[in-house]
């Protein structure tokens, strides 16, 4: 159904070492980017290695970066190991932790996911493979 997504950031730099860092495990890396520094609407798009983006960060300087409390993107992941890894990922690089990795019976029953907070963003890895 969809396309590509994408969230606002507030500094790219920050911003793609951190997804850099946390997509790597999930099999997603940066497949494009538009970098130009002092330049407006800068942005790197990741998606699996030799396609198109899936999604994207772009820079929007102030307060409004993130699209509020109500929103959340999940990333899918290969295992349950890979979602412990963009936990940890995400910890080192500046992530809130917004619920650590375990299973999520209420989603499923085999519902694995942990949960982070970027920038204001909320974001998830989920594996929904029996272990």
């Amino acid at each position: 159904m969809l396309h590509h997504a994408s969230f606002g950031v507030s500094n790219i730099e920050k911003s793609y070492t951190f997804y850099d860092a946390v997509l790597l495990p999930l099999g997603y890396s940066r497949v494009w980017e538009d970098l130009t520094p002092g330049v407006a609407d800068q942005a790197v798009g990741y998606g699996p290695p030799g396609s198109g983006d899936k999604f994207a960060i772009k820079l929007r300087a102030g307060a409004a970066s993130s699209a509020g409390p109500g929103h959340h993107l999940a990333f899918a992941s290969p295992s349950r190991e890979a979602v412990k890894l963009f936990h940890l990922a995400a910890l080192a690089h500046g992530g809130i932790d917004n619920g650590a990795p375990g299973l999520g019976p209420h989603y499923g029953p085999d519902y694995y996911a942990a949960f982070d907070r970027p920038d204001g963003n909320h974001i998830e890895a989920v594996c929904k493979s029996p272990s």
